[in-house]
């Protein structure tokens, strides 16, 4: 069997198709799974890494702002198409899945018009440009959260699927990971981060709440500032703000044993990204999600919702962002194990056990 998995740009399109690939790898050893990306994505790094084939097409997105700049996005479009039907006619797949981002779109239309059976899985709650239009080529169509129903047409292609989270995280165990990353078994352990590439907001917030908890005992707080922030943080804390940082302050650049990290948590700050809400949901950590307001439909924000409506976290948006209030928030649920536990079942709770495992009962294989 051939399959080609397709989608990028972020690790939010791109590690979902991973783990769908690795869940039809154990399934099927003998499959054949190529990835098609741009070069201009993550998905360049990362699927190497992850063990995968790739081939790259031309495309982009429209650009609102400036509507003449799409002239050139249109002729990028049509290299995109014809490289995607080359692609299609050489790799002869049995099977295309696109999970989202620009690149999707050519690759499972030329898929659909050449007779291949096409399926495209939306992870956030609010759907994305490109599977809205993809819903007329597919046999079904894979969701995150049920709340995306409402932005499709064709109810009897959906099934809800959740989030495909890798392996690791529904392996990792949190005393182990404590353990590994020198925590004390007794420690709550505070976890922030914006994404790989930081999220400001959250980052400045977490400045006050870094010198207030430096060296406080009982507590650990971890923080990943990505790559564009980690220098400008530690200089303000050392230079301007003349702090010593005490031993239970962890500031790092990138986190890429995430599944660790999570497993050993107490409670999570983060963004809502529809990948980061699947693997906290699936490590069953309280969270504070802080959706950002700057991408499409505010999606983030519905992410999050999904979850702090079945109490498995708090919603806090951006524009009501107080780092006092953040303090106090921390301190509340550090000195109420009780609460923590509850938010933590009902965060396992909003998870999908193995999407992965649904998405591939539901692929039509002979």
């Amino acid at each position: 069997m051939k399959v080609i998995m397709t989608g990028g740009g972020t690790g939010g399109h791109i590690y979902p198709a991973v783990a769908i690939a690795d869940k039809i790898k154990e399934r099927y050893p003998d499959s054949q799974i190529l990835f098609v990306g741009t070069e201009h994505g993550l998905e360049k790094k990362l699927v190497p890494e992850c063990g995968y084939a790739i081939e790259f097409i031309t495309v982009a997105g429209f650009n609102r702002k400036h509507p003449l700049k799409n002239i050139e996005v249109m002729k990028k479009l049509r290299k995109g198409n014809k490289q995607a039907k080359k692609i299609i006619d050489v790799f002869k797949p049995d099977l295309v899945i696109g999970t989202g981002g620009y690149v999707a779109g050519p690759v499972v239309r030329a898929a659909h018009k050449a007779g291949v059976k096409t399926y495209a899985h939306e992870q956030n709650a609010f759907p994305g440009v490109t599977n809205k239009l993809l819903e007329n080529y597919v046999e079904k169509l894979f969701l995150g959260f049920p709340e995306a129903q409402k932005h499709f047409n064709h109810r009897k292609k959906h099934v809800i699927a959740g989030n495909p989270v890798r392996r690791a995280f529904f392996e990792a165990d949190p005393v182990q990971s404590r353990k590994k990353l020198g925590f004390p078994p007794e420690d709550f352990i505070l976890l922030a981060f914006g994404g790989s590439q930081g999220a400001g907001r959250i980052n400045k917030a977490m400045l006050n709440v870094i010198e207030v908890m430096n060296g406080m005992k009982g507590i650990q707080v971890c923080m990943a500032t990505g790559s564009r922030y980690y220098h400008a943080i530690l200089n303000e804390l050392r230079e301007e703000r003349g702090l010593s940082i005490a031993d239970n302050i962890h500031i790092l650049e990138y986190i890429s044993n995430m599944e660790e990290y999570l497993s050993a948590a107490d409670l999570v700050i983060s963004r809502s990204g529809a990948l980061t809400v699947a693997e906290v949901t699936v490590c069953g950590k309280a969270a504070i999600f802080i959706p950002s307001p700057m991408v499409t439909g505010n999606h983030q924000y519905y992410n999050a919702k999904a979850v702090a409506d079945n109490g498995g976290a708090l919603l806090l948006e951006e524009k009501n962002l107080d780092s006092e209030k953040l303090i106090a928030q921390i301190l509340k649920l550090k000195n109420d194990r009780k609460l923590v536990a509850e938010m933590s079942a009902r965060s396992k709770e909003s998870a999908f056990e193995d999407a992965a495992e649904i998405i591939c009962n539901n692929l039509d294989i002979q």
